[in-house]
């Protein structure tokens, strides 16, 4: 059928469209049926309404990003035809009665999730029969393989390309702004894409924006990283693996991960950039998405088969999770602790020692011997520093930026200890909630800044973190959510006291050992 284009300023996750009661009943079609609209590409839709208000007889009203990606004309004449249920999930059935799926099978999965020919419904169905039966290493190479072929695929002029990549579920995280520069510093190539927060209150893209443009296409993201040798880019402006991001939305909601999804989803982003070489950061720690050390190492073991099975080299470190890496937590916070470790602040201890570690690593399957002593080289001699400007120059920033030049909150609030003693957990989950009610990521300026870690010792009134705001509004609301919450746990010395047992009373004593320069910086 022959219908006029019309565009609905409304989003929804999936791709929708509306259609005339009298269009709809002359085409055969009924509320969440699916019609097939072609244009300079052709995508299938959710007709999500009938109506005789929204749009008249001979229109199509077709919703917010679907409309830009088909790309009409308003009032051009499009077609519009009904269309059968996409094959795909006859598959996701079989994958929820717990059975393998052919490579074929799994590909036909993925090229249903890249065109949108999915509802919502239909994805949360494979997303969960992945977290319940989980995929096999081969099913997984070849949901990877799938993954990358419905999108962008970069080669560089150089070689080999060497890449980085943290799992995530650590707050504070930012050691990619060291590592990307230490090794591009090393004559190596890193053309380092990363994600924006999902749940988090910073992803490294979050932190880059702060003081470059990491919007890049891939002409651009190429352009740079073979003239400074890496780049700090937002995947999500390049069209990596883009089934990934649709799936992504619908596991958000759900709060899960599933373990296949989640080695699929790394693994393409990095082969659809060419990376030859790869190091893995997996945090463990509770609060974080692997919580035990046997989870981590199984992990690990996928990645680096999967890797073989791919034709890439991969090497996993498995890190401390307990407590946040740093300080800080939120966009700018980040962003001026790293330059501020760039310009040679040896502290916070724990960010320096976590990327002169994963940079080493990095170095090493270059071909660089002794890869951390020559990271932190690297770093305490100012090339590092030097390399960062001159990439976050090639990403239109400040070639002469300084950590004092990175604004943030104006508006702060600082919690304190209701009583003397030594920090004994710190929740990183609560932090982060912390940090997003205050505005991050959104409000670049918004997040927290830690006073005292894990074994600090700190006195009764004493701050233990300052939450940062960009708007009072958002600060107050932070401030009353932190009355409900203990996001940091402070003992005293005296643990328990025991009842009496006879002449004399016994007092059970505990001291904490002297921190670690891991635990307290």
């Amino acid at each position: 059928m022959q219908l006029k284009a019309k565009y609905i300023d409304m989003e929804t996750a999936e791709y929708t469209c509306v259609l005339h009661v009298d269009d709809a009943k002359e085409m055969g079609v009924r509320e969440q049926d699916r019609v097939r609209i072609k244009h300079e590409r052709s995508a299938v839709v959710t007709l999500v309404h009938t109506t005789d208000t929204v749009v008249q007889p001979g229109e199509v009203g077709i919703l917010g990003r679907a409309y830009v990606e088909l790309g009409p004309e308003p009032d051009e004449v499009i077609e519009v035809v009904a269309t059968s249920r996409p094959a795909a999930v006859d598959f996701i059935k079989k994958k929820m009665a717990g059975k393998e799926l052919s490579t074929s099978e799994i590909r036909t999965i993925v090229n249903d999730i890249a065109d949108h020919s999915l509802s919502n419904i239909e994805l949360t169905a494979y997303v969960t029969s992945l977290e319940i039966n989980g995929m096999n290493i081969r099913e997984t190479a070849d949901l990877t393989s799938a993954m990358v072929e419905t999108g962008e695929v970069i080669k560089f002029d150089r070689s080999p390309v060497f890449d980085f990549h943290s799992i995530g579920g650590c707050p504070g995280n930012k050691i990619t702004l060291l590592v990307v520069p230490i090794v591009a510093a090393a004559g190596l190539l890193i053309p380092k894409t990363s994600s924006r927060a999902i749940s988090s209150a910073a992803g490294t893209a979050d932190i880059v924006e702060v003081f470059a443009n990491v919007d890049l296409d891939s002409n651009k993201l190429r352009s740079i990283a073979e003239t400074t040798g890496g780049a700090l880019a937002w995947g999500g402006s390049m069209n990596l693996a883009p089934a990934d991001d649709v799936i992504i939305r619908v596991e958000y909601p759900l709060g899960i991960d599933p373990h296949a999804q989640l080695l699929a989803s790394v693994m393409s982003k990095k082969k659809a950039v060419g990376a030859e070489f790869l190091a893995i950061d997996i945090p463990v720690g509770e609060g974080t998405k692997v919580p035990t050390m046997e989870k981590a190492q199984a992990f690990a073991k996928d990645f680096v088969e999967l890797g073989e099975l791919l034709g890439m080299h991969v090497e996993v470190a498995i890190t401390y999770g307990d407590q946040p890496v740093g300080r800080a937590i939120g966009p700018a916070l980040e962003a001026r602790e790293a330059i501020r470790i760039l310009e040679g602040d040896p502290h916070p201890s724990s960010v320096i020692e976590k990327a002169a570690g994963m940079a080493g690593i990095v170095l090493e399957m270059g071909g660089i011997q002794g890869g951390e002593l020559r990271a932190r080289e690297l770093l305490a001699s100012g090339k590092a520093l030097d390399k960062f400007r001159e990439i976050v120059a090639a990403q239109g920033g400040n070639p002469d930026i300084r950590s004092e030049d990175i604004v943030v909150g104006e508006f702060t609030y600082d919690v304190k200890s209701k009583m003397s003693g030594y920090v004994n957990a710190i929740k990183n989950k609560q932090l982060v909630r912390l940090a997003r009610a205050a505005g991050a990521p959104k409000d670049k300026g918004a997040g927290i800044l830690l006073h005292k870690k894990k074994g600090n010792r700190v006195g009764e009134g004493e701050p233990l973190f300052t939450i940062y705001a960009d708007n009072r509004a958002k600060l107050e609301r932070a401030i009353e959510l932190s009355r409900k919450m203990d996001p940091i746990t402070v003992e005293g010395m005296i643990l328990a006291k025991l009842p009496y047992v006879s002449k004399s009373t016994v007092i059970e004593r505990s001291f904490c050992p002297v921190p670690s320069e891991h635990q307290a910086e």
